[in-house]
């Protein structure tokens, strides 16, 4: 039997909520009062792998929200909808149905991606931009073109995602095994714990949300020669006026450090890049500690340093 929404319904020191931000509802998870911090996770995961900063930052007194992206976990799972424009509209529209007007915005893999989007498409939403694990996307749709040996073949997986059908059954196939070696694959060594691979290996079994999840993939990987994504290359070389914090493990090799490197060159404010040791492509999971000094010390920073 196919594990249902309740399976991303799990206890801590927070709350869930339903919020409806644009016609689509989003499972969010809430914990602390004061500036907010927007959390947006990436593939193959789903809110709960923010768990960690869900403590740590309301202890340094931020309001955390960490909510299922569209298509996962306990959020809406419409048929369309996954270019990266929508995805920022359901995130800078989700920011004022939680009664603010503007969020620090932190993003991991495709949330990152987002997290970057939401930064050029509507500025005065994303008043910090931390983006961990995601080159800017000019800098990964131009490296997937001039790096065949390097970023093309770490992006192997998105190409075998295009094809249909095929692919949402090899993820959700034998308990969603290939969820859990994508994690093992991606991080570095030590990381995941079977009883960590298994909590989102049951999250990719709730129906729909594999083949939700892809759709991201096929919508960047097919636009890139359709009108729709040229025009969004070309809106995304707008400079991000928001300080700006990328942080990347150094053993990542889902998303390759030297993909990452160069974003700088679209962001006109404050920018700090952070090589993290040790971490492959999920840091804040994989090395908590190392990843909530450099966040927690650049969020107190008043003027960060370029």
């Amino acid at each position: 039997m196919a594990p249902d929404e309740s399976a991303v319904h799990i206890d801590g020191p927070w709350k869930h909520r339903q919020v409806h931000a644009g016609g689509t509802r989003f499972h969010v998870v809430e914990a602390g009062d004061g500036p907010l911090v927007l959390l947006l996770h990436g593939f193959p995961q789903f809110w709960w792998t923010w768990r960690r900063q869900l403590r740590s930052l309301p202890e340094a007194g931020y309001r955390a929200v960490a909510v299922d992206l569209r298509g996962y976990g306990g959020s809406d799972k419409p048929p369309r909808g996954y270019d990266l424009p929508t995805l920022a509209a359901d995130a800078t529209g989700l920011i004022r149905a939680l009664g603010e007007t503007g969020a620090i915005v932190v993003g991991h893999d495709w949330g990152g991606l987002l997290a970057w989007t939401m930064a050029v498409l509507d500025a005065k939403c994303v008043r910090r931009l931390v983006t961990v694990s995601a080159p800017h996307p000019v800098r990964l749709r131009g490296a997937l073109l001039t790096d065949p040996f390097g970023q093309l073949k770490a992006s192997s997986h998105r190409l075998s995602f295009q094809l249909p059908f095929l692919p949402e059954h090899r993820l959700t196939r034998k308990g969603a095994a290939m969820v859990g070696r994508l994690l093992d694959e991606w991080s570095g060594p030590g990381w995941p714990d079977a009883e960590t691979a298994q909590v989102y290996r049951e999250a990719f079994g709730i129906p729909t949300v594999a083949h939700c999840a892809l759709e991201y993939h096929r919508w960047f990987g097919r636009s890139q020669l359709r009108p729709d994504g040229r025009r969004y290359a070309r809106v995304m070389r707008t400079e991000i006026e928001a300080p700006t914090l990328q942080l990347h493990g150094a053993l990542d090799t889902c998303l390759l450090p030297r993909t990452a490197q160069g974003s700088s060159r679209y962001v006109a404010a404050p920018y700090r890049w952070k090589l993290l040791e040790g971490a492959g492509h999920f840091p804040h999971e994989e090395t908590p500690d190392l990843f909530d000094a450099e966040l927690l010390g650049w969020l107190s920073d008043p003027e960060p340093d370029r």
